[in-house]
Formats: structure tokens, sequence, C-alpha cells
């Protein structure tokens, strides 16, 4: 449990006031407004025709950014690691088509300025979560940061983590909840659906929701994807693949196109129920 006294070990990202919230801009859209926004897209970019296909088709079906791994983390040594920087370019042409901002994930700080120039919001994966010296050098960045919650972490960690980038000077901290590391093996993470209204009681930080990694299994989605929403959740970063049985990484997890538009239609009905929009 979160305490006062311990709540006051984060200054800048606890709650202040019960009806005052930040709202973090994603293109022309405000990330904690009463709308739900969706950020979709592969886990991995696997080569330009495919980056573009998927964000023409998360565009069309409501999402506002588009999601994907260029410099990717993997517990093998042996699993595709990414195209770096000339995945980052295919994401960037992606946009010039389609107006998705762009969310990729940065890993090395010297890579700030190369970031910048290229991806609107700056992730942070969960296994960097309490890296220090990469949250400092990525609060120095212009971009709004997707923070994700590390896989073993309590929340009161994640909000200092979160106040590490706050007290650099970037006040535009997106939370993103994605599961935990339990005792259960049956789904790949435990989807911590309580962290929702917990972090929304706790800071004025708009909060996603990412129901692939929280689940591993693409059966799970959607229903974890309506949970969230019911729970309070500001938006969903969800993995959406054109051929996920092909994909070089998170296949199993990830949405194909036809069923990303089923959980679109899905989020709209949740999101009216609770007085929201998508």
């Amino acid at each position: 449990m979160i305490t006062e006294e311990r709540s006051s070990s984060y200054k800048l990202a606890q709650r202040k006031a019960p009806h005052i919230d930040t709202f973090v801009p994603i293109q022309k859209e405000k990330l904690g407004e009463n709308k739900i926004l969706v950020i979709a897209g592969p886990c991995s970019v696997e080569s330009k025709q495919q980056i573009k296909e998927i964000a023409h088709a998360v565009k069309e079906a409501g999402a506002v950014a588009l999601r994907g791994g260029a410099f990717k983390p993997r517990t093998s040594p042996y699993s595709f690691q990414g195209f770096g920087a000339k995945a980052l370019e295919w994401m960037a042409q992606a946009r010039e088509e389609t107006g998705l901002a762009i969310v990729s994930e940065i890993m090395d700080p010297n890579l700030v300025p190369m970031f910048d120039d290229y991806v609107d919001v700056l992730q942070i994966g969960s296994r960097n979560m309490q890296n220090f010296h990469l949250l400092k050098a990525v609060a120095q960045s212009k971009n709004p940061i997707l923070l994700k919650r590390g896989m073993g972490n309590t929340l009161e960690e994640y909000l200092l983590a979160a106040e590490y980038l706050l007290l650099e000077g970037n006040t535009k901290v997106i939370l993103c909840e994605r599961g935990i590391r339990t005792f259960e093996r049956h789904t790949r993470n435990t989807f911590d659906i309580n962290a929702i209204p917990a972090l929304k009681a706790q800071s004025h930080l708009p909060v996603l929701a990412d129901p692939s990694h929280g689940t591993g299994k693409w059966q799970y989605v959607e229903a974890i994807a309506r949970g969230a929403i019911a729970a309070g959740a500001d938006g969903l970063l969800v993995e959406v693949h054109s051929d996920p049985d092909k994909a070089l990484s998170d296949g199993e997890q990830s949405l194909t196109i036809p069923r990303f538009c089923s959980l679109m239609k899905q989020v709209k009905k949740i999101a009216k129920a609770v007085d929201r929009s998508v």
C-alpha cells in the first residue's frame, strides 16, 4: 500500500488535486482527456512495405499513433534485434503517408538526438524502467516519454522512475501498465488491472494499458483491453501484425488487422459506457 508519507517521495508525479490531470499531446490529440487514444503497430519493424501496410490499416481503424520496434531488447542474443536507424526511417515515411505519430523504444542514451529526429514519443521499455542513466538522458528530449512499468516492480518504484523524468524537466510523461511477472505460467504476464485505478488515484499522469504484453496471447487481448478501459485507462498500446505467424518477434500476442478492427469496435462500446469516446 502506498501511504501519504511514502508518496511524498515522488513529489512531482503524485496527484495534488482530485481533478487536475496532465494531458500529453500526441499529434492533434491529448492523452488524458476524455477521449481514449489507441497506439497500434507491430512489435518489430520488419520492412518498409510491412510498416506502411500496417500504418494505413490501423489509421483507418481509428489509431492515433503507430508503434514499432527499431532497436529491440531481446532475452536471447540470437533473437532478431531490429533494423535500427533504417527502421526509424521507414516509420517516418509511414508517418508522412498517414499522419500517425510514431512511438518507438529507445535503449541507448546516445541515440536521443536520432530519436528526436524520427520519433514523436520515446518509449522506455519495462527492462529499462530503472535504468536511471537512460531516464535522465531521455528526459532531455523535447518529445513525450512513454514509460512502461517493470515486470517485477511495485507501483511506488514505478512512480519514482517517472519522478526521474519529471525532475529532469520533461513533464510529458505517459505511464503504461503492461503486466507483471507472477507464478502464473498460462499467460506471458499477469495484467495488473488494479494498477490502473491505483495510478490514477496516486498520480496526475495519463495511463496507458498494454494488453498485448499483459497477456502474451492474442486470444485474450480484446477482453483485457475492454477491462482496462472500464478501469479508467486513458488509452491502449496494442501489437498488430499483417501476418502474425511470420512475425520476427511476438507474433503470438499480435492481433491481425481484422482482429484489431474488431477490438476498436469493442473499445468504442466500453468507452461510451463509461462516458468517454475513442
